[in-house]
């Protein structure tokens, strides 16, 4: 009797895993993809909702923005925190209007940039936020690193301010230490006033972490995903830079500047 036997001859077999091989790699992308736009999201969600807690902050102190940091007090006091063994998130300017504490995966992380892929700042070597607060031009005098500069500058307060929609109060931001990233709460623009004139700031701190985007909230509230657009990319290895053009997005009046006699 002839018994006849069905199966898969080694060419078959290798068409099947041939076959897998290519649907996998472009699986493999997608689901990539999505990961990343589901953190976009997150990130977007995140700045939103600081940007309303810096807004409510505005109501309860007559217009005024908040402090980005008083460095005269010890521990420093930021706009998140203070910055001290533990750090204290409750004594953030932020905090009464957020409630907000910093910790993995809370609103003060951005999701692309999570705790360990950088190198935190402060002594306690903690995670403090990876988004940075406009103080350059919404608080002068309230900008560690800057205000023997600019502290003669007004204090921005709802209602004095013009073109909101178009100046940043918060966005992602990161630190260019040497060839390694490290977190900052600052947002420094691309130009910096010294000495009576404006000159190109080396350490730009804007990240554009979001596929080549950075994620901001406006001083009016709306939040957008923001290409460089002019800006200059001071560290394209870290994807840190600003953006353009000029200091448009930051300090939408600067042109108008004078040093003080």
């Amino acid at each position: 009797m002839n018994h006849n036997r069905s199966g898969f001859t080694l060419v078959e077999v290798m068409v099947v895993i041939m076959v897998i091989g290519i649907l996998t790699s472009l699986l493999v992308p997608a689901l990539s993809a999505g990961k990343s736009s589901a953190r976009d999201i997150v990130c977007r969600n995140n700045l939103r909702q600081l940007g309303q807690a810096a807004l409510l902050y505005c109501e309860e102190y007559d217009g005024f923005f908040m402090p980005l940091a008083y460095a005269h007090e010890w521990p420093v006091r930021y706009w998140w925190g203070t910055n001290d063994r533990p750090m204290d998130y409750t004594k953030g300017f932020i905090y009464p209007c957020l409630g907000a504490t910093s910790k993995s995966e809370s609103v003060l992380e951005c999701p692309e940039q999570p705790f360990g892929t950088y190198i935190p700042q402060g002594p306690g070597k903690q995670l403090t936020s990876t988004y940075g607060y406009n103080g350059y031009y919404l608080c002068p005098s309230a900008t560690p690193g800057w205000e023997m500069s600019i502290g003669f500058r007004p204090w921005g307060r709802q209602g004095n301010l013009t073109r909101t929609e178009e100046v940043f109060m918060f966005a992602d931001t990161l630190v260019d230490w040497g060839g390694r990233p490290g977190n900052n709460c600052l947002l420094d623009p691309p130009l910096i006033f010294s000495g009576g004139s404006w000159k190109p700031n080396p350490s730009p701190t804007t990240c554009f972490r979001h596929s080549g985007r950075a994620n901001v909230c406006f001083v009016d509230g709306h939040v957008e995903s923001m290409l460089p657009n002019g800006g200059t990319m001071t560290s394209p290895a870290l994807k840190i830079g600003s953006c353009g053009p000029g200091n448009t997005h930051y300090v939408p009046d600067w042109q108008d500047w004078e040093q003080p006699r």
